[in-house]
């Protein structure tokens, strides 16, 4: 099949290396707001490149794979879908449930396939706690504790147009949580701190923030999230159950130091950032893409779970602000479908 590619920075740059190797993909056509940027790409691979995006929905495909800037997104997808061309979007659709649920409707309207970009539902770990919560290894889930650490804060320039940090960051572990467990968070309660470098509170954000959510068979959740994280790249994610209890993420190159005499030493090679901890994860995703488009899977991850993860963090927000317990689904006044 023929596939297009919007996007050529460090994600956009991996998933075209994935497309070009993949066995099913015999063309990869790439756009860039940066029309040199894409040259640079297609030549080093051998794609084709066209100068601007507009031009690669006249290019004959076979689907899209968007891995532009955030902002871009939910215009791409409604023109995906009026063209009549399946899609795959790097998270989010938007940054406002409004934005969202208009790009779904004109993707429902359409009758087109919209997979979302949540890598964690790829990765081996994760995979593995969702399966050892179906198959009752841990008993009655009673706590969930997710993470999400970045090594270092990234430029002023980006704060403005990420979403915040909720948006930015933890609504990875919203849709982590919601996917293993499978359940719905229904309340969330949040605060958050801009006591690190200026540049956060200037945006409006926070550099370090945290959540309690509550699931809907009563399951608590902890989620905490910080750009300044020094000591490397940490995302784990811990399951506490009646009868076990087990941990996604802790390996020898989890950036954390045990003080405890007989405790192993610390890591030499701690994960530097997200696509050295979550490469084979970002591999698995655009090979599910390829194959739901061959009929061969359902649909890993539709436009819905975006929006189920879109309002916890959009409570999120509404909670520290307010210092008061916030429901997600109060947000948009629908309750989003429980995930599969």
């Amino acid at each position: 099949m023929r596939i297009g590619l919007i996007g050529t920075g460090r994600i956009g740059t991996l998933h075209a290396r994935t497309l070009d190797a993949h066995p099913e993909v015999s063309g990869l056509v790439v756009a860039d707001a940066d029309a040199a940027r894409a040259r640079e790409t297609a030549a080093a691979l051998g794609a084709t490149a066209v100068p601007g995006v507009p031009d690669l929905f006249d290019a004959d495909l076979d689907a899209v794979v968007i891995a532009s800037a955030t902002a871009s997104h939910a215009e791409l997808i409604r023109t995906a879908a009026r063209r009549g061309l399946p899609a795959f979007c790097e998270k989010p659709i938007a940054l406002d449930p409004a934005g969202t649920r208009a790009a779904l409707a004109e993707v429902a309207a359409a009758g087109t396939l919209l997979q979302i970009g949540f890598m964690r539902r790829f990765d081996a770990g994760y995979t593995a706690a969702r399966e050892a919560v179906r198959t009752g290894r841990l008993g009655r889930l009673h706590t969930v504790r997710a993470m999400t650490s970045d090594p270092a804060p990234p430029p002023a320039a980006y704060l403005p147009h990420s979403g915040g940090l909720y948006r930015d960051c933890l609504v990875h572990d919203f849709d982590a949580v919601r996917w293993v467990t499978g359940r719905e968070i229904v309340s969330v309660y949040a605060t958050g701190s801009a006591a690190g470098p200026a540049m956060f509170a200037e945006a409006g954000d926070v550099d370090t923030a945290a959540a309690l959510l509550t699931l809907d068979d009563g399951t608590l959740c902890t989620a905490t999230t910080t750009r300044m994280n020094g000591a490397g790249y940490d995302v784990r994610m811990e399951l506490a159950g009646e009868r076990d209890q087990f941990a996604v993420g802790l390996d020898a190159r989890t950036p954390l130091t045990s003080l405890e005499p007989a405790a192993p030493p610390p890591p030499e090679r701690p994960w530097p950032g997200f696509l050295d901890r979550f490469g084979p994860a970002y591999e698995a995703e655009i090979d599910a893409f390829v194959r739901t488009l061959r009929g061969e899977i359902p649909n890993p991850c539709d436009g819905r779970e975006a929006l189920a993860a879109l309002l916890a963090a959009e409570a999120c927000e509404l909670s520290r602000a307010t210092g008061a317990p916030v429901e997600p689904a109060a947000l948009d006044g629908a309750e989003p479908s429980r995930t599969g």
